[in-house]
């Protein structure tokens, strides 16, 4: 069986480029894989299932022809786009998983997550991921009309490039401690996440001397990163974007 990994697209409009890799991605790669996990931040921003924009649409259909084409398609949300919702998941035939989503892969009790979680010396960043996280404060946003929601979701993104030049690369990678604790938590020897956009295969001792491994995702600008692992290895891929689109 091959399960396929990938996180941090952060597709929009502004890059073309990107959306004709993801697509050709999943009608070559990914037509071969019988699992394919998205582990958050496929879209720039989400301002909800309802908005049906071109982008939208276009990669709504290239999910559902992957489903219907045999492979499962599973989602974690991240945090640009942590309000995709069950109506989105439907028509795109795939299975919302929780923010920590345990599993067995490669023989191995693993953790699949977007990794955002894990950033917790990240004080300021916890603090806004925790309010919008508030169902009731959601819910006030997607009743918002879709122009609002366009104009907020400018706002924050302008605001988060921002917030980001000011810290420094440390305190947005993810916290030892942190890796340590969800590791142990769940009982678990591999983990699988993006967030950082810091593609690598890490080994962790947690605190019995028990060997770990996390995974990072690699994000999609100039190249494109999967992880792929199925009977034989477990391989971190990337390929650079433009010869996806020759």
């Amino acid at each position: 069986m091959t399960k396929l990994f990938i996180a941090d697209l952060h597709l929009s409009e502004s890059r073309p480029d990107l959306i004709q890799a993801f697509i050709h991605f999943l009608e070559t790669e990914a037509r071969t894989a019988d699992e394919l996990y998205i582990l958050g931040d496929l879209f720039e921003f989400w301002i909800g299932d309802d908005e049906q924009s071109p982008l939208q649409q276009q990669i709504t259909h290239a999910l559902r022809t992957l489903a219907n084409h045999g492979c499962q398609l599973f989602y974690s949300h991240g945090n640009r786009d942590f309000m995709i919702g069950k109506r989105f998941a439907r028509e795109c035939g795939m299975t919302l998983l929780p923010p920590v989503y345990p599993c067995e892969l490669a023989g191995e009790k693993a953790l699949l997550l977007h990794g955002d979680q894990l950033c917790t010396d990240d004080e300021a960043y916890q603090r806004f991921r925790r309010i919008t996280s508030w169902p009731w404060l959601q819910w006030i946003f997607l009743h918002l009309p879709l122009s609002r929601r366009v104009k907020i979701a400018q706002k924050i993104r302008q605001g988060s490039h921002k917030g980001k030049q000011q810290k420094s690369r440390s305190i947005m990678d993810v916290t030892p401690q942190s890796v340590i604790t969800c590791f142990e938590q769940h009982k678990a020897t591999l983990m699988i996440h993006g967030h950082t956009h810091r593609p690598q295969i890490h080994d962790v001792t947690l605190n019995n001397n028990q060997p770990a491994r996390r995974i990072v995702l690699g994000d999609w600008d100039t190249d494109l990163w999967y992880l792929k692992i199925d009977d034989r290895d477990i391989n971190l891929i990337s390929q650079p974007i433009n010869t996806t689109n020759n």
